[in-house]
This record gives C-alpha cells, sequence and structure tokens, in this order.
C-alpha cells in the first residue's frame, strides 16, 4: 500500500513513521490518522520491529487536528461519527513501544499524538500546546487527561484554559518531555534509543511498558501485585535464562523473543 500523508521506512528494528502533509504542517485530517493506524498496526505485526518512532518535519511535529474538516460538523454527527475514537487510538494502544520524535509545533492534535507515545525526545525548537479553548472547544483525543498526569494540575489547566505554548526546555523541566535533542540529530538520536529497545527482549518490553501503564490505573497495592506477578512469569520464558546467564558469564545477552 502507498501512503499519501506519511512515509514509512525500516531502520535496523526499528520502525520510522514520518508525518508528510508540509503543506498543512502535517495537520492531522482523517486520511493521516487512518495511515498512521494502519502504519503502526503493521509494525505490530512485524517480528522483526521492537519500537517504532513517529516524526515530522522541522518546522511541525503536527500543528493540530485539520480544523477544515471539523468546523461544520454538528453534535449528532460528533457523537455517531465519533471521529477521534477508532484509528485516533492506536497508537497509545500499541504493545510496542512508540517514541515521538518532535521537532517544532506539537499543537492540539499534535500535541495529543505525541503524548499517547510512550515518550518524548525533543528537539530545542519544540513548542507544545492545546489551544482548543481558543476555539471554543476542548482537547477531545486525551489532552485534558494526559497533559495532568505528565505536568501536574496547575501547568495543564494554565495550558488548557489559555492556550498557551509550553517551549522545550519547559517541557523537559515540566517532564512533559524526555530529553532534548539538537535539531540536527533528532531523528538519529530517537532511531537509536528505539533500537536500544529493540535490541532487549520483546516479551520483558512490552511487560515492562504494560506495568508503567498500569501505575496511572491502579493503586499502589494493586499496581504492585501487577509488577510481580508480571516479573514471575518473565522466569518462564527463554530471555530471562539468556539475560541472567550472560550477566553471570560476563557477556552480551542475545535475546531471541521467547
Amino acid at each position: 500500500m502507498a501512503f499519501e500523508t506519511i512515509t514509512v521506512e525500516t531502520r535496523g528494528n526499528v520502525g520510522v513513521i514520518t508525518l508528510d502533509r508540509p503543506e498543512a504542517l502535517n495537520a492531522l485530517n482523517a486520511a493521516l490518522i487512518g495511515e498512521l493506524a494502519t502504519a503502526v498496526r503493521r509494525f505490530e505485526a512485524d517480528t522483526a520491529i521492537g519500537a517504532v518512532v513517529i516524526t515530522g518535519s522541522e518546522k511541525a511535529f503536527a500543528a493540530g487536528a485539520d480544523i477544515k474538516e471539523m468546523a461544520d460538523k454538528t453534535y449528532p454527527q460528533a457523537m455517531l461519527d465519533d471521529f477521534i475514537g477508532g484509528d485516533w487510538q492506536a497508537v497509545g494502544q500499541a504493545r510496542k513501544p512508540i517514541i515521538a520524535a518532535v521537532s517544532g509545533y506539537a499543537l492540539g492534535g499534535g500535541c495529543e499524538l505525541a503524548m499517547s507515545c510512550d515518550f518524548i525526545l525533543a528537539s530545542e525548537n519544540a513548542r507544545f500546546g492545546l489551544p482548543e479553548i481558543t476555539l471554543g472547544v476542548i482537547p477531545g483525543a486525551g489532552g485534558t487527561q494526559r497533559l495532568v498526569r505528565a505536568v501536574g494540575k496547575a501547568k495543564a489547566m494554565e495550558m488548557i484554559l489559555t492556550g498557551r505554548f509550553m517551549a522545550a526546555e519547559e517541557a523537559e523541566r515540566a517532564g512533559l518531555v524526555s530529553r532534548i535533542i539538537p535539531d540536527a540529530e533528532l531523528e538519529d538520536e530517537a532511531v537509536k534509543v528505539g533500537q536500544k529497545i529493540a535490541d532487549m527482549s520483546l516479551p520483558a518490553v512490552i511487560l515492562a511498558k504494560s506495568a508503567v501503564d498500569r501505575s496511572f490505573e491502579m493503586t499502589l497495592e494493586e499496581g504492585m501485585r501487577y509488577e510481580r506477578d508480571v516479573f514471575y512469569s518473565l522466569f518462564a520464558t527463554e530471555d530471562q535464562k539468556e539475560g541472567m546467564a550472560a550477566f553471570v558469564e560476563k557477556r552480551q545477552a542475545r535475546f531471541r523473543d521467547r
């Protein structure tokens, strides 16, 4: 399948998806979201892929959802179409780790897309924001939920109620961004990090991601119990035997994802 709004490539064991609507600053229309979901699901099914990177252009990761597609919708249409359900959730529901490599603007739906990834690496010129309030609406693809978990109530409330943008340095201090990378090195560094993840045992990676995600949904006691059960379950894998044998023997582990 040829894509029209994204480009897709494989670099080592890392899938790279680049948003590619430069004329619209990578605004997220239905076609792009559909193609993005398809690409993510293909990488999910590809046993050679251990991690995925989503990126955009130097000027914009994604400058928001496509307002032209939404402007004339009525409430019944929006509710019944559920147009920010379905494919919009594909990234957040992926089992394999997904890294957002953000340069330039990540606004509205673009910020929500970045936050639905497992972590964000940002260039020095990255800008994050949820300006939906200036359009007479609110974030609808997870912004009110994920931002407060990332940066706390005070910053999230201010950004959502005023539409203020957050620069990369502030985003890193606040915990929204994992690291800031020089602009020219961003994509290569994201792929490098993705490859490091892909070199690990995939069952362990998937379960580690699951345990961290569950921490937002469980009490501490429930989360500790889930973590412990998952930890024990990995002793049924060949990779656990290999990883611990390699440590004892002072050599590099050779994981086989089983």
